[in-house]
Order: structure tokens, then C-alpha cells, then sequence
């Protein structure tokens, strides 16, 4: 058996990636380690918490104890596990400096003293380049990221190199753009417009909505980091894109069609301070490989709001219970259709 690590693998990314692993590879023994905050929920991996080669373990990528035995006895290390949402990280970039940089730095120390360790996959993020007005990133493209949560990524990103450069840590960076597809945390754009529109209230669109993002299904970012792991180079950094340049406004539109709810829902609000206007990704490094999205995005947008349509019992105790959402519900469901 391949033991496998997957830090974070109970939030939207990593859950997913774990169900795919599991299905993928019979030879896999996957170890999740996962904080549970508050995007990282155990109702993700409920189909896979009693699989017999899975296991979960309930802890922090930050705490050696935890974090460093884990590592020093897999083959493989996948390394979703960050505070993401660029919002969270404006309000309080404290946490994201503790999970994304100095919790990367735990499981690279441990990586380090790991003896049957071949690959560790650093899950980094398009937002680390910055805002792109033209043309698309180079994986060689100079790192300028605009707020917290993209330099905390970026701060992680060069560290897990450096643990390749300096120490033979066999590292492969990931950078991929924006994902969407089933268990996604509704704080992010889709899922949160999607369960809005579902309960008719206000989904608030940040400034012009003229926002340009890239869209990338889970699914195949999944098997990017699959591929990645037998086949990528140590050192190496390879950018993952959908190649579905959207505006928000346009994906806007068409969640709220989808749905049949009336652009009346449709709130602008401030944009949010340094919002970068554009991310765009040059690809042909991975494709190279073999590597292509194989779900259109139409597809996959269609699919991910009819699973929000068909999962309330999923989604509904987080909007109801988390704080960011619940005053908030409770003020726009007095506009409620």
C-alpha cells in the first residue's frame, strides 16, 4: 500500500481529492488530517469515513505533534490545508500566516526527516501572480500577490521550494485558478449566489462586477495533482486552468437563470479593498503532459448549482450557524421574494 497524506482533506478541494483517490487508486492508504474549522466539515468525507483505507485524524497542520509523525511515515503529501477566503484574510490575516506559511513550514520540516517520502504537492493558488490586466501567467512570472490570503499562499509557495533547493524535499508546486464544483464553502462567489438565489435574497456583487476569473472544476484539479504525483518534476511549479475566463457579472447571470430568479437579486456593493481586477493562466506546461479539463464549464456550472439546489441539509446549518452568514440571512430575508 501507497500511504498518502492529505492535509485539509475535509474542506472543498481535499475532500474531493480524496474521494477520487480513493476511487482511483486501490493501492492507496490516505491518512486526512484536517483542523475542522470552519470550512473543513466531517459531513464532507461522510461517504469515506468508514472506507477501509481511510483513515481521518483531528488536528492542526501547525502542531508538530500532530502534524510531523504523519508525514514522516508517507510516500506521498498533499498539502491543501490553508485559510483561503480573501475576505476572512482582509479581517484577520493573522490565522492565515499561521496555517498557510507556518503550518507549511511544520510539514516540510517533518518532510525532511521522511524516508520513504517521493513526492510533496504544495497546493498554491493563481492569486499569488496578482492581478493580470493582459496575456496570461508563466509559471517563471514574477509573484505579486495584493492581499493577505494570496501572500500568505505566495509566502508558502516559495518556502516549499526552498525545502527542494536547499534540503532535496521533493516539492511540486501547484498554482490553479479559481475551482468550484460540489462542498464548496458558501462564502465563494458560486456557492454563495447559488443558496442565496435559492432562498431569494440579495446576492452582492462586488463593485462593476467586470472581475475577470478563470474557472477550473475540482474534478479536474484533482486530476492534475494525480498526474502531478507520478509524473511531476521536483522543483517545479505547474499552473492549472479551466481556460473559462468569466466576468462576475456574466456568472452572476447565469446562476441567478439557471435558478429561473428575476437580476433583481442582484445587490452591488463596495468592492473589496485591492480587489484584483483579472487572473489568467498559462497552461501549456501541464498540457504538455497529457493533462486537459474534461468538463466543460457550462457543464460543471449547471451541474455544481443543481447540486446546491438538491443539498440544503448540507449547506443551510453552515448559513445558519456561522456568523459571517447569519446576520446577514436574517437582514436580507425581510426582501426575501
Amino acid at each position: 500500500m501507497v500511504d498518502v497524506l492529505v492535509t485539509g482533506g475535509a474542506g472543498f478541494i481535499g475532500s474531493n481529492f480524496v474521494r477520487f483517490a480513493l476511487a482511483r487508486h486501490p493501492d492507496w492508504q490516505i491518512t486526512t488530517l484536517d483542523k475542522l474549522t470552519y470550512a473543513g466539515r466531517l459531513e464532507n468525507l461522510a461517504e469515506v469515513m468508514e472506507h477501509p483505507r481511510h483513515a481521518f485524524v483531528h488536528g492542526d497542520v501547525a502542531d508538530q505533534a500532530v502534524a510531523a509523525p504523519l508525514v514522516e511515515k508517507a510516500e506521498v503529501v498533499v498539502h491543501f490545508a490553508a485559510e483561503t477566503h480573501v475576505d476572512r484574510s482582509i479581517l484577520a490575516a493573522g490565522e492565515f500566516i499561521r496555517t498557510d506559511v507556518v503550518g507549511t513550514f511544520v510539514l516540510l520540516e517533518a518532510a525532511r526527516r521522511a524516508p520513504h517520502l517521493r513526492r510533496f504537492i504544495q497546493i498554491s493558488t493563481d492569486e499569488v501572480y496578482g492581478s493580470v490586466a493582459t496575456g496570461a501567467s508563466l509559471e517563471t512570472d514574477e509573484l505579486k500577490p495584493r492581499n493577505p490570503y494570496s501572500a500568505s499562499k505566495a509566502g508558502a509557495d516559495r518556502l516549499a521550494y526552498s525545502y527542494w533547493a536547499t534540503y532535496g524535499v521533493p516539492v511540486v508546486v501547484t498554482r490553479a485558478s479559481n475551482n468550484y464544483g460540489p462542498y464548496q464553502f458558501p462564502e465563494k462567489i458560486i456557492p454563495l449566489f447559488a443558496t442565496n438565489a435559492i432562498d431569494g435574497i440579495a446576492v452582492p456583487l462586488y463593485g462593476d462586477g467586470n472581475q475577470r476569473r478563470d474557472w477550473l472544476h475540482v474534478d479536474d484539479h484533482c486530476r492534475a495533482v494525480d498526474l502531478l504525483i507520478d509524473q511531476g518534476v521536483d522543483g517545479e511549479v505547474y499552473n492549472v486552468g479551466g481556460g473559462n475566463e468569466v466576468r462576475n457579472i456574466d456568472l452572476t447571470l447565469r446562476i441567478l437563470e439557471l435558478l429561473g430568479r428575476p437580476i433583481s437579486l442582484i445587490k452591488s456593493v463596495a468592492d473589496r479593498p485591492g480587489h484584483d481586477r483579472r487572473y489568467c493562466l498559462d497552461t501549456s506546461k501541464l498540457r504538455a503532459m497529457g493533462w486537459a479539463p474534461q468538463i466543460a464549464f457550462e457543464e460543471g456550472l449547471t451541474a455544481t448549482v443543481e447540486w446546491y439546489r438538491d443539498q440544503p441539509s448540507w449547506w443551510r446549518p453552515i448559513k445558519e450557524q456561522d456568523p459571517q452568514f447569519a446576520a446577514s440571512s436574517r437582514s436580507q430575508r425581510r426582501e426575501r421574494l
